[in-house]
């Protein structure tokens, strides 16, 4: 027989074993020996880690779960014995013709099928008569349950009875015992489909009856059928349709109708999984605010609820298709096991809700570091559940977890192979919770503005990065360990990384250049993210990236530039601390000088009073004065200063607020950079001109910018 405890031994990976084992693992040595004179220098009885442990122990476990040949034998034994009793029934001499057999089995149905159709009629009309009634025209769940209970439960109950009182009238034969067992499989299938839809139109309330719906259209056929064939199988079994039909026929037939039933239920229970989640979950809204523990645990149940209703249809799958005489052990087994799964899966749920985070004002309260080691143990507490309930479920089914792995060869090795591949899984854990944790809370913004030190550029430069490079370490540690725990030889692996990055580093000098460079760069804070940098090679823009290699700018135009650092020499950064912005004026020279530094201050005060732009400045107007004269007027300069950034506004406001002080200003007036008119004296011997006139004694002459008269 396929017992249930050999499909978990198959789905537990090689976890559970026998003595067999031990001699498997020692070829060549009888178990009683070894267990009686052990040796005195013993040598390691599995080698190459978890991956050998189970290799030397596949032949054991094969030998172990060798699935004979006895049920298939017991099948075919039962086949030929209802191929034997179908053929005596057929040939059996009879007092009766077959037309009188055929005429018993039609006689009956004709009885159930004109009760049941002459109710079925009297029901409805009796319901439609009900319906119209005052007390129920506005009660939708009243006027549903009647029109299952009259035309359907009512009848299926009724006409049964009054079909068995009629067959006994009739003298025992085939066609009776058949007319009897499709009248009580019919009645008890349209009996069990109303009566779920009497339960179900009950709830046919609120938010929950689209659900309602969804189950009273897609279920009354499945749950006929299943009724039908489980009757049909019960009805199949007695004794005295087996003593009419033969032994081995009847239960063949019943196995099949109950395989059959068995598995269309588990159909249907997930078909209708969602609905019946749905019925179950939703609560009036009073209720849910004033009763939030039975919300939570109805809400826990509508996800449980068909998980024992299908490991109790595979029970009884196995149960059917097995010969033997521990059915019942089997059945408790299963039992125990569905109590199991609900207890764990609500220790689960509960441990969930006492570890979940309920706001972020506790986050704030217990400390980054409380909340994520609070996740590791709520992990680890999980993974220590899923111990428990393995051995226990192995326990159940007659195996132990901890018995194999204590008194076993193959279980010590296999044990402590996952033993240390958890330690190591649990320190690399660990270890990146805290530096993650650490990069993390150094990168976030602090909640309250006032007295608190924003994290800078260079931080979050830097520690992203640092974050990537401890990932990549621990993961490639923590890779390596495992393998050589799973008995997989590391040393070609790190020798063979070892030459490939030998051979790397010598054909990619310009990349470790980079790489080195821009270490530096990060390292000596020369630019960090948002920055706005000017370098040698041409290329200006705000930094938007930094990888291990190269540089992303984003210039004015919005294009990006991607730069490796081995091509930067020089970095003009034009966002670190402060800026200034720097005017320059020309003014002529019949212009007032004082009038105009007069005008340049008093656009000053305009823009220290301005309340968008005052934030930009980090002082006042500083004013130099006349700073040189040339040919085309009077310079003068002042400048302010900035933030970092912020001098280009200023600049365009100050701009503009002087312009149109000096156009309103008849003392001050800006120079003029064309060229410009120059007297230059007469000559002494003078020539008179084409037309006889003599020349003036001063002539305009126009001169370039810059030029001077000889």
């Amino acid at each position: 027989m396929i017992k249930l405890k050999t499909a978990m031994l198959l789905g537990a990976l090689l976890f559970f074993g026998s003595e067999e084992l031990e001699a498997a693992a020692i070829p060549g040595v009888p178990a009683a020996t070894t267990t009686a004179t052990p040796p005195a220098h013993p040598q390691p009885l599995v080698q190459g880690g978890l991956l050998g442990a189970i290799s030397s122990s596949i032949d054991g476990i094969q030998n172990k779960l060798n699935l004979n040949k006895d049920l298939l034998d017991a099948w075919r034994l039962r086949a030929d014995r209802a191929a034997d009793e179908v053929d005596q029934l057929v040939n059996r001499p009879s007092a009766r013709s077959s037309w009188a057999v055929a005429g018993d089995f039609l006689l009956l149905t004709a009885v159930w099928v004109g009760v049941f159709g002459l109710l079925w009629l009297f029901g409805k009309f009796l319901t439609e008569r009900l319906c119209r009634h005052r007390l129920l025209l506005s009660r939708e769940r009243g006027q549903a349950l009647l029109g299952y209970v009259l035309p359907y439960s009512i009848p299926a109950v009724i006409s049964l009875p009054l079909t068995i009182y009629v067959s006994q009238f009739l003298p025992v034969s085939a066609g009776r015992a058949l007319a009897l067992c499709l009248a009580y499989a019919t009645s008890s299938g349209v009996f069990a489909a109303s009566l779920v839809m009497s339960l179900a139109v009950l709830f046919n309330v609120g938010h929950k009856r689209r659900a309602v719906q969804i189950i009273r259209h897609d279920s009354p056929r499945p749950l006929f059928a299943i009724g039908f064939l489980v009757a049909l199988s019960d009805a199949l079994t007695s004794p005295q349709i087996a003593h009419q039909l033969g032994n081995n026929l009847t239960s063949s037939i019943a196995v099949f109708t109950g395989l059959a039933a068995s598995i269309s239920f588990g159909l249907l229970v997930i078909r209708m999984r969602r609905p019946v989640a749905h019925v179950i979950r939703i609560l009036p809204l009073a209720q849910r605010r004033s009763q939030p523990a039975l919300r939570e645990t109805l809400r826990i149940f509508s996800g449980l609820w068909y998980w024992p209703i299908l490991l109790m249809v595979l029970v009884s799958i196995i149960n059917l298709i097995g010969i033997g005489d521990d059915n019942q052990q089997v059945l408790r087994s299963a039992l125990f096991t569905t109590v199991l799964l609900i207890a764990t899966v609500f220790l689960s749920t509960t441990l969930h809700h006492l570890f979940k985070t309920r706001s972020e004002t506790d986050v704030r309260r217990n400390g980054a570091y409380k909340e994520r080691f609070l996740s590791l143990s709520h992990a680890l507490l999980r993974i220590a559940m899923a111990i428990v309930f393995i051995d226990i479920l192995g326990r159940i089914w007659g195996v132990s977890l901890f018995e194999f792995a204590v008194s076993n060869a193959v279980g010590r090795a296999i044990s402590d192979s996952l033993s240390h591949i958890g330690l190591i899984f649990l320190v690399t854990w660990m270890v990146w919770v805290v530096l993650d944790t650490a990069i993390q809370e150094a990168l976030k913004p602090p909640a309250s503005k006032r007295g608190a030190r924003q994290p800078s550029t260079r931080v979050k430069t830097i520690l992203p990065l640092l974050r990537n490079a401890v990932k990549i370490i621990l993961v490639v540690i923590c890779a390596i360990t495992t393998m050589a725990n799973l008995g997989i030889n590391v040393a070609p692996f790190l020798a063979g990384a070892g030459v490939i990055g030998l051979a790397i580093g010598f054909g990619s000098q310009q990349l470790v250049q980079d790489v080195i460079t821009g270490l530096f760069i990060i390292i000596e804070d020369t630019l960090s993210i948002g920055d706005w940098v000017v370098l040698d090679s041409g290329h200006a823009g705000t930094v938007e990236g930094l990888t291990i290699r190269t540089l992303r700018l984003r210039d004015g135009k919005g294009f990006v530039h991607s730069v490796p650092f081995g091509q930067i020499k020089a970095v003009t950064n034009q966002s670190r601390q402060f800026a200034y912005a720097f005017f320059s004026v020309q003014f002529t020279y019949d212009t007032d000088v004082d009038k105009a530094i007069e005008l340049i201050r008093e656009a000053g005060h305009s823009i220290s009073d301005d309340p968008f732009l005052k934030y930009n400045l980090q002082g006042p107007l500083d004013v130099f004065g006349v700073d040189k004269m040339d040919l085309n007027g009077v310079v003068l300069t002042a400048q302010f200063r900035t933030v970092s950034g912020g001098q280009y506004a200023v600049s365009r406001a100050f701009n503009q607020r002087l312009k149109k002080l000096v156009d309103n200003s008849p003392w001050v007036h800006f120079a003029q950079t064309y060229p410009q008119q120059v007297l230059m004296p007469r000559q002494h011997a003078t020539e008179p001109f084409q037309d006889g006139t003599a020349e003036p004694e001063h002539s305009a002459v126009l001169l370039p910018e810059g030029a001077r008269p000889q």
